[in-house]
């Protein structure tokens, strides 16, 4: 297997029929393989499961928010007992992201000017500001392995006149966050920061932004910005639109995002990383993801099920339980329920990411994904055409 790299990120293989890529990225607290699925633990903890849970799903690399962690328990609270590792007995790697998403999911409570973004705080109505600068310090007491600089979500839809003007400003607090990040240490202490792409659903501000980032020469790069309420053709061509354009021995991650399918496409355009709160905020309502797609547990057909939620899917829910147990303990609102529910979503994202990489290797990756992907969405067309 040949492979190009730089300091810490190795692109060990190249899909030859589309832009996907199997790839290593090395942090403080180990190496990461590529392409990957990351799942969300905003306020440190992946919902409803432990970190052996969630280690045992096969997850390589978790998510913190900056955001939520800075208003509990606080940036200096971490720090004191240990930093967000130890603190919520996480080994693995862990990237935190900045809370500029926030900007977009709390519009209400904010407002942004040239030095950063004040909040109405969600739980007490206290204000408080994120600057570039504040941001990094509250990543740096985290102890985060990778750090996401603070930018601007803008709506979907908004005009072209609006994302330019918040494509400069996050390419200036970009600059400036990387320069606080060299200056303090952090870059040379293993710690990467990764830049943001924004530019909203029009073509040319992507590449705009990916070219005036890949300047900058961040350790790796996010593409921010997608899944905002788009239809699914223009959250793709949004990837497509920024990712060639981005270095290519730097890792890209896509936020936020997304279905089983969606993750394939984007693996296929050149992305490598991926969040999202899906599998478990699913999970808690009783969804549960199969190979031909998502499946009510709480439905009828399933109360005397003795079947796996997936035949042959190695994780503990799959293992031991039936759908009928699984269809039990949801009606009965036990929280049991969630756990064993997000073990598997999460597992399934895990698995299908494996075999993702394996594909990758043997070179066949584009006819499996197509296949794939084919099966899974033609389960779901059957299952809205049976409601």
């Amino acid at each position: 297997m040949s492979s190009e790299s730089n300091t810490h990120f190795t692109v060990l293989k190249t899909d030859p029929a589309s832009a996907a890529r199997r790839c290593e990225l090395r942090t403080r607290h180990g190496t990461v393989q590529t392409p990957v699925f990351m799942p969300v633990g905003t306020q440190g903890t992946v919902k409803s499961l432990t970190p052996t849970q969630v280690k045992e799903t096969g997850a390589q690399i978790i998510l913190g928010n900056t955001y939520h962690l800075n208003l509990r328990p606080g940036p200096q609270t971490v720090r004191a007992l240990g930093g967000l590792h130890k603190f919520m007995d996480w080994d693995g790697p862990i990237l935190t992201d900045s809370g500029g998403f926030q900007v977009f999911s709390l519009s209400k409570l904010r407002k942004i000017t040239e030095a950063g973004i004040t909040f109405a705080s969600h739980l007490d109505g206290a204000r408080i500001t994120l600057t570039p600068r504040s941001c990094l310090d509250i990543q740096s007491a985290l102890g985060s392995d990778i750090a996401m600089v603070l930018d601007i979500c803008p709506p979907f839809p908004a005009t072209k006149r609006d994302v330019a003007d918040a494509n400069r400003t996050t390419l200036r607090w970009a600059n400036e966050f990387l320069c606080h990040a060299t200056d303090d240490g952090f870059l040379a202490a293993g710690h990467h920061v990764f830049g943001i792409v924004q530019g909203g659903i029009y073509d040319d501000l992507r590449r705009e932004c990916a070219e005036a980032l890949s300047q900058m020469d961040f350790p790796g790069y996010a593409i921010g910005g997608v899944s905002v309420g788009e239809p699914e053709p223009e959250m793709l061509q949004q990837v497509a639109a920024s990712t060639p354009f981005l270095p290519h021995f730097k890792p890209r991650y896509v936020m936020g995002v997304g279905t089983p399918p969606q993750l394939l496409k984007m693996i296929a355009l050149g992305a490598d990383m991926f969040d999202c709160v899906m599998p478990t905020r699913l999970a808690r309502h009783g969804t549960a993801f199969t190979p031909d797609g998502t499946i009510n547990i709480k439905n009828e057909k399933f109360k005397l099920d003795e079947a796996p939620l997936v035949e042959g899917l190695d994780n503990y829910t799959c293992r031991r339980f039936s759908r009928a147990y699984l269809r039990h303990l949801y009606v009965a609102g036990e929280m049991l329920s969630s756990t064993l529910l997000s073990i598997h979503n999460i597992h399934f994202f895990q698995d299908l990411m494996r075999q993702a990489r394996e594909h990758l290797e043997a070179g066949d990756f584009t006819p499996w994904s197509r296949e794939w992907i084919a099966r899974y969405e033609a389960g779901e067309a059957a299952r809205k055409q049976r409601r």
